[in-house]
């Protein structure tokens, strides 16, 4: 009793956070885990239906498909091209002959900040089919329009576009941070060696920097597989006239709270966290190979 009394200043001050954790955080997820095996319209009785929400999820929807393999198509779309501009930008802010480098990290970062809604909409002015900014261009230089949203393919660039113009900014000031802890005797040395920059850049910064791009990788491939903001405003929750921009988490948000049923919405809700987990692991194998883990 004594020793509780000890403690017991610390633990309730530390309390706040585990108590908020556990009733905003661990009880939606094991809530959510129970809720996918049973049948629930949000108000009603549960029925419990065992296995039958992934049975059908994996076997009887095509929607569910058509969201993975659009999802998957806009990670690949726009995280490549985000981290390697994003590599790019943090080289040009940490080369020596760059002035005003803290006006231009606060530029880069500036996109991350701002509300993605009115990112979205400002976006959807841009990439509007019929009186959008782009085709208007495309029209003075004698191209055709592009249907951005009608286009199952071209709703992906779109949506795309959106998201490397959020998060370049982010991934490049991880990519600085990393490049500047890099120590200067190391290029000294290579260069009295007579080392060309071109090895440098393939001996000592890329093994340096691949903790940092394998961090970006894993929380691009988290963040691209949850992507629902950008395809809702920009082409409405049922992601276009041909399901072009129709994202898993989108999928997941027109079945718990369009039709109701929780305990599917759940079940997709499981096996996005089984794909995320499955395919940051294979990001991170694949980035890590070579380093013997």
């Amino acid at each position: 009793m004594r020793g509780l009394k000890t403690y017991l200043a610390p633990y309730l001050m530390i309390s706040p956070f585990y108590i908020l954790f556990i009733v905003f955080g661990l009880f939606p997820i094991l809530f959510s885990l129970y809720l996918a095996f049973h049948s629930w319209d949000g108000l009603g009785p549960m029925e419990f239906v065992g296995l039958r929400n992934f049975r059908n999820l994996l076997t009887d929807d095509p929607d569910f498909w058509k969201s993975v393999g659009n999802t998957f198509v806009i990670w690949f779309f726009s995280t490549i091209p985000q981290l390697f501009l994003a590599l790019v930008v943090a080289f040009l802010l940490n080369a020596a002959f760059v002035r005003f480098k803290d006006f231009y990290r606060a530029v880069y970062f500036l996109p991350n900040i701002t509300s993605i809604v009115a990112v979205a909409i400002i976006f959807g002015s841009f990439f509007g089919s019929q009186f959008g900014l782009i085709n208007g261009l495309l029209q003075v230089v004698g191209l055709p329009r592009i249907e951005w949203i009608n286009d199952p393919f071209w709703v992906k660039v779109a949506v795309s576009l959106m998201v490397i113009w959020r998060w370049t900014g982010y991934n490049a000031i991880i990519y600085l941070a990393g490049l500047q802890s890099i120590p200067h005797d190391l290029y000294e040395a290579a260069t009295i060696d007579g080392a060309s920059r071109k090895q440098q850049f393939f001996s000592i910064t890329l093994p340096l920097l691949k903790p940092i791009i394998l961090f970006t990788v894993i929380l691009s491939t988290i963040g691209g597989m949850q992507l629902f903001t950008e395809p809702l405003i920009l082409v409405g929750n049922t992601g276009g006239a041909t399901k072009g921009g129709l994202t898993l988490v989108l999928y997941l948000y027109n079945q718990a709270f369009g039709n109701q049923l929780f305990g599917y919405a759940s079940a997709i809700a499981w096996m996005l966290f089984l794909i995320i987990g499955i395919f940051s692991f294979l990001n991170w194998k694949f980035v890590s190979r070579g380093e013997g883990i």
